[in-house]
């Protein structure tokens, strides 16, 4: 009984990683990317499968209170819609201007709490470690993130704007650890 046991938590843990869907988002105070990545593991070679791509875009007019309740509007909608199992968020990086790492960390803060909120985990990833999990290179150029997003999702050219593409390579990012992660476990 133990043994069977152990086979229908394989399977769901298989299950789960199969049709894991990713809510990527990439924080910024002027536009704040996001993307949806699905993962099809049943083939021999896991297929991505790319949802949406966009960034909402925020008017440097409007005071503070009312970007973030944009972001977090729009956002909250977003999650509603697609459904993830989990978001993917890039993790602070030191700034040498404290004013606007404070501002990044607001729009951070708006999005782990539209996530809570839908009642779906964060997990956060370093800047590097996403470059190296989509490039191969922890201090890839934007460009060249952009450039394999692209092959990834096998799309004819990289997601627009910059940060759409971003976020699609933080969901990517979740992705290639997650499957990483059920590797070991075997």
């Amino acid at each position: 009984m133990p043994h069977r046991a152990a086979a229908v938590m394989r399977s769901f843990l298989r299950c789960k990683l199969v049709c894991m869907r990713v809510f990527g988002i990439d924080c910024g105070t002027e536009f704040t990317g996001y993307g949806v990545v699905e993962v099809d593991d049943t083939a021999r070679i896991p297929k991505l499968r790319p949802l949406c791509a966009g960034a909402v875009r925020l008017n440097k007019k409007d005071r503070a209170p009312v970007r973030l309740l944009q972001v977090y509007v729009e956002l909250s909608a977003l999650l509603q819609l697609w459904q993830p199992e989990i978001v993917a968020i890039e993790e602070v990086f030191f700034s040498a201007n404290a004013k606007s790492a404070l501002k990044l960390g607001q729009v951070r803060g708006v999005a782990m709490l539209a996530a809570a909120n839908c009642g779906l985990s964060v997990a956060e990833y370093a800047p590097l470690t996403i470059k190296s999990s989509v490039v191969g290179y922890g201090l890839a150029a934007k460009e060249q993130v952009q450039f394999m997003v692209a092959r990834l999702l096998d799309l004819d050219e990289a997601p627009r704007p910059a940060d759409a593409a971003d976020a699609l390579a933080i969901a990517i990012c979740h992705i290639h650890h997650a499957q990483t992660a059920e590797h070991m476990r075997r």
